[in-house]
């Protein structure tokens, strides 16, 4: 993977996860230098890289991560936004606490680490900034109210970013997955009739599954995209297409 020019980079993601684990350790293998941040123990216990544990549902400890992360690396050349939670529920049903705690988690760090690394990156002349979102960011699913508010915000964020730090040699970019099979959805998927309720809207004929998003974040992160921004690439088996 040579032609993506990802060797020797420095990268942090946010998020260990199972897209952002699978994320990170892609990166690994194109010859990045990667640290994957988390809150939690044992899923950073999982991933194979350098790991450092942050809480990024304040901005003190959101800047403080990218702030680790850079002095651990050296530098920061990609930052990768791998964070979200959902609490799939009608809006009249949705409490004050639960939009407040998505909207934190899912937007708020997304702002405040995004910021960090921004700051750092059109500093340095280089970056490249890649946000997890969600076809939830475009389409009205019922249940998702707040999962969707915060992707479509996190849409408009980075196109705001990519705007104002494009000369700065620094881009940011979305990527959008449809339905994918991670412990985010694992749950939900296995209640009866959800999973084949949910490929019989996907055109491709099957749900998704982390390995086909790390291509496209890969190349988001690399040198090859270097005149791609502001962009949002749905990554959905042709569900947005429906």
């Amino acid at each position: 993977m040579d032609w993506l020019g990802l060797g020797g980079r420095k990268a942090l993601v946010a998020g260990a996860g199972g897209i952002g684990g699978g994320i990170a350790a892609a990166l690994a293998e194109a010859g990045a230098e990667v640290v994957v941040a988390d809150i939690d123990e044992e899923r950073l216990a999982a991933v194979g890289t350098k790991t450092l544990r942050a809480d990024l549902t304040t901005a003190e400890g959101s800047r403080e991560c990218v702030a680790r992360a850079a002095g651990m690396l050296d530098g920061l050349d990609i930052f990768v936004h791998a964070v979200g939670v959902n609490d799939r529920r009608p809006v009249l049903d949705t409490p004050d606490e639960v939009w407040d705690d998505i909207v934190l988690v899912n937007l708020n760090s997304a702002f405040w680490t995004g910021k960090a690394a921004g700051e750092l990156m059109t500093a340095a002349g280089h970056g490249r900034i890649v946000y997890l979102s969600s076809v939830s960011g475009l389409l009205a699913h019922p249940h998702h109210a707040p999962y969707a508010a915060t992707k479509g915000g996190v849409n408009q964020l980075a196109r705001v970013m990519a705007r104002e730090w494009a000369a700065g040699g620094v881009t940011v970019n979305t990527v959008a997955p449809g339905y994918t099979e991670t412990g985010l959805t694992r749950h939900h998927l296995e209640k009866p009739g959800v999973r084949d309720d949910l490929t019989s809207l996907v055109p491709a004929g099957r749900l998704g599954t982390v390995d086909d998003l790390v291509g496209p974040v890969l190349f988001l992160c690399s040198d090859r995209s270097a005149f791609v921004t502001g962009h949002v690439l749905y990554a959905d088996g042709g569900r947005t297409l429906v």
